[in-house]
């Protein structure tokens, strides 16, 4: 069934990673990997996290028949040192890299107590969020980051010198919403942006300047633009620290060495990718360290509101507030749509539902 809610199209979420995943798979992605991929994207989409979503199939697709982006399944292990790894990801797609890295970190963390893979010669991999989660429903605490091509200026630069290189923090707790923290480090997604423009809609003051220096509200300038840091030095500072852990600890790209996602896709993106995973079982006993963060959360969402304010929500709560009222219905833009029917009429892919004729 297909419910339309203002501009929105909702679509089963079923329906929707199996369509995503025919669009890969048609593009020459294998069965299991497309769906692997679909099944990311489609989460970040009922999460409300749509920048990350199925907006993201047809560049892929554009980026694998541009050559850019590999058909491997599995990346090569560069460096194996027991609790530290290094992949090359040989420009496969940045979700199958990232699954084999949490797959490495499953057999290292209990073995190990504390984990860590690095990847160089990756490819977007969707949201952070998604990776550093896995860890957490495992007991573990979880850490994912990535670095992009040069976004945001230095405090008082001119131009773009570093991404804004996501990160994402999970703890495992007992019980309700996740304890995840998972944002970039700026004041806003280069992917919220492209919705925007897509939409053709302004977006929020604060969140970029155009190519001279000088703040916008116009989607379309702030590509040409900059994004701005979250927090202004303090973002900064940590996008800097990303981009060395990344691509530093990886032997990868750093900086301009990362290209641009939306740009030649016949040049690979080459970002690098920084997986985490700690055992709280050899810091403390595991149940009690659940209990506490459980704990903590719930004195954070209880405590006292200012005026106005309806709810205190801990880190990861929102997302998950969004996917529990979808309901296992996906909310796609009718831009986002469109595009996906149009990518499938190039790849000769029948779709049904929303998806059906032109």
């Amino acid at each position: 069934m297909i419910v339309k809610t203002g501009s929105d199209i909702c679509i089963p979420e079923a329906e929707l990673i199996e369509f995503a995943a025919a669009l890969l798979v048609a593009a020459g992605v294998s069965r299991p990997s497309g769906r692997l991929v679909a099944e990311a994207l489609v989460a970040a989409d009922m999460e409300g996290q749509a920048s990350h979503g199925v907006t993201l199939v047809p560049l892929y697709i554009e980026r694998i028949r541009g050559g850019s982006v590999s058909l491997r399944t599995q990346a090569r292990v560069a460096s194996d040192r027991g609790s530290a790894v290094v992949l090359d990801a040989q420009n496969a797609l940045g979700q199958l890299t990232s699954q084999q890295a949490i797959d490495i970190l499953k057999e290292r963390v209990p073995e190990h107590g504390i984990a860590t893979v690095a990847v160089r010669n990756g490819f977007h991999f969707g949201t952070a969020g998604r990776w550093a989660q896995m860890l957490a429903d495992h007991g573990w605490i979880g850490v994912a980051m990535s670095n992009t091509r040069p976004l945001m200026p230095a405090p008082g630069g001119a131009e773009r010198v570093v991404g804004n290189n996501p990160i994402a923090i999970a703890m495992p707790s007992e019980s309700g919403p996740p304890i995840l923290l998972d944002m970039a480090m700026s004041a806003s997604a280069m992917g919220k942006i492209r919705l925007a423009q897509a939409a053709g809609e302004h977006i929020p003051e604060g969140w970029a300047t155009d190519a001279s220096g000088q703040p916008t509200t116009d989607p379309a300038e702030a590509i040409k633009g900059m994004l701005l840091p979250a927090a202004g030095p303090k973002g900064f500072g940590l996008a800097f620290m990303i981009d060395l852990f990344c691509g530093g600890l990886s032997c990868g790209a750093i900086g301009g060495e990362v290209k641009p996602l939306y740009g030649d896709a016949s040049e690979p993106y080459a970002c690098a990718h920084f997986f985490l995973g700690i055992d709280v079982k050899r810091f403390c006993e595991p149940a009690q360290f659940r209990a506490r963060v459980t704990g903590f959360a719930e004195r954070v969402r209880h405590s006292r509101r200012s005026m106005g304010v309806d709810r205190i929500f801990t880190p990861g709560e929102p997302a998950w507030r969004v996917l529990q009222k979808n309901g296992g219905m996906c909310p796609l833009a009718s831009e986002v749509v469109k595009e996906l029917k149009q990518t499938a009429q190039q790849l000769g892919v029948t779709g049904t539902g929303v998806f059906a004729g032109e």
